[in-house]
């Protein structure tokens, strides 16, 4: 069998893991708020050990995000939970802090690691360094464009991971600056939580028809892009460059959403593949998109065809 790039998705539910795969998802994520971040479920030992055996059934992978920036309060329960983790029959995991690796070694843990250092995930010698870490694949930064992905994929010994579609975090602060605010202002507002269901956004002065979602909850604030990625017209730009993973962003998005984006990228990805010299993309995948994207997130190429990095 030739080329075939992974198609991984993030879900939010045990309902949505099985939508999500059924839909085309060669492998979900999921994770905790405890130890991950930016997750759009929490999900327990328990339902992990449920998430795998329903991916499993289906020939898909459960990789388990443990992205948080980790502060010493996390560090004495890290290991048991990543035991458990292996336990419950993850096939991965999504690191980003160096603890990560000392808690496994503690713990005698043996999964395949994927390294994710958000907008630092920049270079090929970084992710080869990381490789011999015990990393097997680097999640890319989303501020490349597509020709510095593609130059790390030739020169990366591990293999490669870009977003392709979704929502995407711009700013992140472990301070609770919304609750800290209200707080100031005499509104007693610890321990809530702020979303944009909520109508929270970050409007500028002199952009205000762009609004950038912003929530709140135990891992601090986080502010996320106006617009959605979406790189499905040109998908097969990654593919002709060999990219292993592209990865669908679920968070802030309803399960339909994301089941209707996993079919129109699995569509793109299976006629690519069946005959790469004579693929053409089809109108209807985009419309199946657009057809369920909100109004008010315009869709579009992120970073991959502009020449600078922030």
């Amino acid at each position: 069998m030739g080329y075939k790039p992974e198609l991984l998705a993030t879900a939010g539910s045990l309902e949505e893991v099985t939508k999500i795969i059924d839909a085309g998802a060669d492998a979900v994520t999921i994770g905790e708020s405890t130890y991950g971040m930016r997750l759009p479920g929490d999900f327990t030992i328990e339902e992990i050990r449920e998430v795998a055996k329903r991916a499993h059934e289906r020939e898909a992978k459960v990789y388990v995000v443990v992205n948080n920036i980790m502060s010493n309060d996390l560090l004495a329960g890290l290991p048991d939970y990543l035991k458990q983790v292996e336990q419950a029959g993850a096939d991965a995991l999504v690191f980003g802090d160096p603890a990560v690796l000392i808690a496994m070694r503690q713990a005698g843990v043996n999964l395949p690691l994927h390294w994710n250092a958000e907008m630092t995930s920049t270079n090929y010698v970084t992710a080869n360094y990381w490789g011999t870490k015990g990393a097997t694949r680097v999640v890319l930064a989303r501020e490349l464009n597509l020709e510095q992905v593609l130059e790390i994929k030739r020169k990366a010994e591990v293999e490669v991971q870009v977003q392709v579609h979704g929502i995407t975090n711009i700013y992140h602060s472990k301070r609770e600056l919304v609750a800290n605010y209200r707080n100031h202002l005499g509104r007693k507002a610890e321990g809530e939580t702020y979303s944009p269901e909520q109508g929270l956004f970050l409007i500028e002065a002199e952009r205000r028809d762009e609004r950038y979602p912003i929530y709140e909850d135990r891992n601090g604030t986080h502010i996320m892009s106006s617009e959605d990625l979406c790189m499905l017209e040109n998908l097969h730009e990654l593919m002709e460059g060999g990219i292993d993973s592209f990865k669908i962003e679920g968070l802030l998005k309803t399960p339909e959403y994301n089941e209707a984006v996993v079919k129109a990228y699995r569509r793109v990805i299976d006629a690519y593949t069946a005959d790469p010299e004579h693929y053409e993309f089809q109108d209807e995948w985009l419309e199946a998109v657009e057809r369920v994207q909100p109004g008010n997130r315009p869709l579009s190429y992120g970073f991959f065809y502009k020449e600078q990095v922030y």
